[in-house]
């Protein structure tokens, strides 16, 4: 049985020595480091760690990650039942069910040999190959919990009651692939994002620093918002994932209405991918969580045996384009599947069905 030890790893930092596990998010405001998966369907995964100690991701061992053929991959909406999707989006907007709603999708391989497939290895792969502001690993196989994150997106960040999110929309190759449609699409989080903190800070004291900058990613470029708030007196964790979560960039707007239409349009659930990964410093009062995008899981439970998992999706408004918004999804995917394929992870980028 495929048994590694419990470890995560973030932000230059590795986390050993599991002490407990629980879902009830309360356990963030007690003491202790803890880190978090949070499923987008809901169940979160939260665990105390006794030893934290500095850790630079090591480099990519040769062995360490045997990860699927670049053929292997399926998706469970390929590219016709995908546009679709985005029409059926369109069509919810005319009739002013909704403003926005992300469409994802969840590509799927197996893996080759179950036993060499440590999640912690893909990190370092992606780390070498595509660094991200919140990259990690948490991996908890006891706990169904093996996830590697590249996420370039922020949360919620909290130090003492201050709290922060950036919200990612608007997706392109370089600045000048950039449409008003994506500015627009950003705007439209921002507000909703504001919505939510606004539910658990301080009456007046949600402010956003930052419309709208770009940013630069590996192979890509995104529009980033930043939104701040003060926690109101009575609000702890609990209340702060309950006002905000899931994210509202993987969701749309209006929120209830955009997880409607999500769950009208779905085929498979979305899990980590769209959650949340990140750490809780509970006697310092801080924290880090990443929306779960550029995210891989190990599924072990698998009928057909262990597959890896990896989502990818966009935002859909009036004014998407169906085989636009099906290529951003390939843009997003491309890269970080071509990585986690097999032992030649640079040999180029694999067709995603």
């Amino acid at each position: 049985m495929y048994a590694p030890a419990a470890l995560a790893r973030f932000g230059g930092f590795v986390a050993t020595d599991l002490r407990d596990v629980t879902g009830d998010p309360a356990a963030l405001d007690s003491s202790g480091f803890w880190t978090v998966v949070a499923a987008f369907e809901g169940p979160m995964v939260c665990a105390r760690f006794g030893d934290v100690r500095p850790a630079p991701v090591p480099p990519p061992k040769p062995g360490a990650w045997r990860g699927p053929a670049p053929g292997d991959w399926t998706s469970s909406l390929d590219r016709t039942a995908y546009t679709a999707g985005v029409r059926r989006i369109r069509e919810h907007i005319a009739a002013g069910d909704v403003y926005q709603a992300n469409l994802c999708r969840v590509l799927s391989a197996p893996l080759p040999d179950p036993t060499a497939s440590d999640i912690d290895a893909l990190t370092a792969l992606l780390a070498h190959g595509n660094p991200a502001p919140y990259a990690g690993t948490v991996r908890l196989p006891a706990h169904g919990v093996e996830a590697a994150t590249a996420s370039p997106e922020l949360f919620l960040r909290r130090t003492g009651r201050t709290v922060e999110s950036g919200p990612i929309k608007g997706t392109g190759r370089t600045a000048d692939d950039l449409l008003p449609k994506d500015h627009a699409e950003n705007v439209m989080i921002v507000d909703l994002v504001r919505n939510d903190l606004g539910r658990v800070c301080a009456t007046g004291s949600v402010t956003v620093p930052a419309l709208c900058a770009v940013e630069s990613h590996p192979g890509l470029v995104h529009l980033v918002s930043t939104v701040r708030g003060e926690l109101a007196t009575d609000a702890g964790w609990p209340e702060l994932l309950a006002g905000t979560f899931p994210p509202g960039s993987v969701t749309g707007a209006p929120k209830s209405s955009a997880l409607r239409v999500i769950e009208a349009l779905k085929t498979t659930p979305r899990g980590p991918y769209c959650g949340a990964v990140g750490w809780v410093d509970a006697d310092r009062g801080t924290g880090e969580l990443a929306v779960g995008i550029r995210t891989f899981r190990i599924d072990r439970a698998a009928p057909a045996g262990p597959l890896l998992r990896f989502g990818t999706g966009a935002g859909i408004t009036w004014g998407s384009d169906p085989d636009r918004e099906w290529d951003e999804t390939e843009l997003k995917a491309s890269r970080l599947v071509a990585l986690a394929s097999g032992p030649r992870h640079d040999a180029g980028v694999p067709h995603l069905p």
